[in-house]
C-alpha cells in the first residue's frame, strides 16, 4: 500500500502520471461531475481489491465502471434498443445504467460482486474523460471516501479519508453536480439510486413510472446499503422546530436560525452540489459546540430533492 498520497495536477503530465500509476494496479482518485471517484483498472483483480480495502467497503457492494465511448461501454454490457437510447441521451453524465454483463467483458469478478449485470457510466467531467482516454480501459471508481460515510466533493475531502491508502489524487476543483449518479437498470426498468438526474426527466423519457428497485442485501448496483454517507454527529430529518443541542441545516429562506443552509434561495441544484460539503462542515461543527445530532430542516421531495433526501435518510439510518 502507499505510504503517501501524491496530489496530481489536471494538465498532460499529471494525466500521464495517473494513467501510468493505473497500469501499474494503483489507486488513483478522480473527479468527476458528481462526486470525486477512487478509480482502479476494472480488469484487475488486486486493483479492485485494493479499492474495497482502502474504502472498508463490503465485498457484495458492486462498483460502477467508468468509460470514455458508448463503443467502449458496448464491448462490457449488452445493450438493448431503450438503453441505447438512453444513453446518447445523457451520456456523458450523471446517469449509470445497469446491464447484463458480457461474458467476454473481462472485468474482475470483484467489480460487478457476481452479478450478471453491470453498472457502467461515462462521465462528463473533463479531467475524468482526459484519464479515462490516457488509461485507455476502464476504471472501477467508487466514491474517494471511507465506507458508509460522507462523499468527497473536493481533494482535500478524499485526502481527509484515504491519505496514505492511495497513490495519488487529480485535484479537478470542487465537482459540480455533488450527489451521486442516478443509477437506472432496464429490462425492466427500474429505479435503482436517484442521483444527478431527477427520476422525473427518465420517467418522462421513457413513458412510464419507474418502480424503485434494489437489494440492500445484495445490492445490484452501488448505493443501496441502508446506512451510508455517515457523518460522525447522528443525523435527524424534517426538523422545523430544532432542539437547543442540535446543529440545525437549513433549507430555504425560512431558516434564517439555521447554523448552516443548504442554499439560502431554496435552490434544489445549489443543495445537491453543497450537500456533502455541508454535512462535513455540519460534523466540525458539532464537535466544536460538543453536540452529538445534526437537524435538517425539510426538503422537496422532488427533482434533485429525491436524491438529497435518499443521502439524508441513509446518513440517517441506524448504524451497526
Amino acid at each position: 500500500m502507499p505510504h503517501e498520497t501524491a496530489i496530481l495536477a489536471p494538465d498532460p503530465a499529471g494525466y500521464a502520471r495517473a494513467a501510468e500509476l493505473l497500469r501499474q494496479g494503483e489507486l488513483v482518485a478522480i473527479p468527476t461531475e458528481t462526486v470525486y471517484g477512487l478509480a482502479g483498472d476494472a480488469r484487475n483483480d488486486r486493483a479492485v481489491a485494493e479499492i474495497f480495502a482502502a474504502k472498508g467497503r463490503p465485498h457484495f457492494n458492486p462498483l460502477i465502471v467508468h468509460l470514455p465511448s458508448l463503443e467502449a461501454a458496448e464491448k462490457i454490457a449488452v445493450f438493448s434498443e431503450a438503453a441505447r437510447q438512453i444513453a446518447r441521451k445523457y451520456w456523458p453524465g450523471p446517469l449509470t445504467l445497469v446491464l447484463p454483463l458480457r461474458p467476454d467483458a473481462g472485468l474482475s469478478d470483484l467489480v460487478t460482486a457476481g452479478n450478471d449485470t453491470v453498472a457502467i457510466r461515462l462521465p462528463a467531467h473533463p479531467v475524468a474523460r482526459a484519464l479515462l482516454t490516457a488509461f485507455g480501459g476502464p476504471l472501477a471508481a467508487p466514491s474517494a471516501n471511507p465506507s458508509g460515510k460522507i462523499s468527497p466533493t473536493t481533494a482535500q475531502h478524499v485526502l481527509d479519508g484515504l491519505a496514505g491508502k492511495i497513490a495519488a489524487v487529480v485535484d479537478g476543483g470542487p465537482c459540480a453536480v455533488g450527489v451521486e449518479s442516478t443509477i437506472l437498470a432496464l429490462d425492466p426498468p427500474a429505479l435503482l439510486r436517484p442521483g444527478g438526474i431527477a427520476a422525473e426527466e427518465l420517467e418522462a423519457e421513457l413513458g412510464l413510472q419507474l418502480p424503485t428497485g434494489g437489494d440492500a442485501a445484495k445490492p445490484n448496483a452501488p448505493g443501496q446499503l441502508l446506512s451510508h454517507y455517515a457523518p460522525g454527529a447522528a443525523v435527524r430529518l424534517d426538523v422545523t422546530d430544532p432542539r437547543p443541542d442540535e446543529i440545525w441545516i437549513g433549507f430555504g429562506p425560512g431558516c434564517g436560525q439555521a447554523a448552516l443552509n443548504l442554499s439560502p434561495r431554496g435552490d434544489l441544484t445549489e443543495a445537491a452540489a453543497s450537500l456533502f460539503a455541508t454535512l462535513r462542515k455540519g460534523d466540525a461543527l458539532a464537535r466544536e459546540r460538543g453536540v452529538a445530532t445534526l437537524a435538517f430542516a425539510p426538503v422537496p421531495e422532488s427533482g434533485l430533492g429525491r436524491a438529497i433526501n435518499d443521502r439524508l435518510r441513509r446518513a440517517a439510518a441506524p448504524r451497526d
